[in-house]
């Protein structure tokens, strides 16, 4: 099945879990759990060091509110895009989440995920 097959609702039940996820292993500074719904694509292109370097010097990946509002989804070939409006426990104001998701081997896999 394509993602972009899916309803609002269906997406969001995916989507939400792990971006969840996301903000728990980022705020912990935990690569292994961050990166564990990651496609193998998206693996390939990732470096360990920068992402750990990130972990450790960036105050916003480290306290990010796990409260989050959804701003809506975009469908496009076999992805999705869901963005979010994301806030700071230490930093004042928005951010814009962003988390890309398909299929990898019939399982729904992270394909990019970003805060702006």
């Amino acid at each position: 099945m394509n993602i972009v097959e899916k309803s609002d609702e269906e997406i969001m039940a995916l989507a939400n879990p792990m971006w969840r996820d996301l903000i728990r292993s980022s705020n912990e500074g935990n690569y292994a759990d961050f990166v564990k719904n990651f496609s193998p694509s998206l693996m390939l292109g990732l470096n360990e060091i920068e992402v750990g370097r990130q972990f450790a010097t960036s105050e916003l990946t480290r306290n990010l509110s796990e409260e989050f509002d959804e701003l809506g989804i975009i469908r496009r070939g076999e992805h999705v895009t869901v963005l979010y409006r994301q806030r700071s426990t230490k930093r004042e104001g928005e951010w814009l989440g962003r988390l890309v998701l398909g299929y990898d081997d019939d399982e729904s896999r992270i394909f990019g995920a970003s805060i702006f």
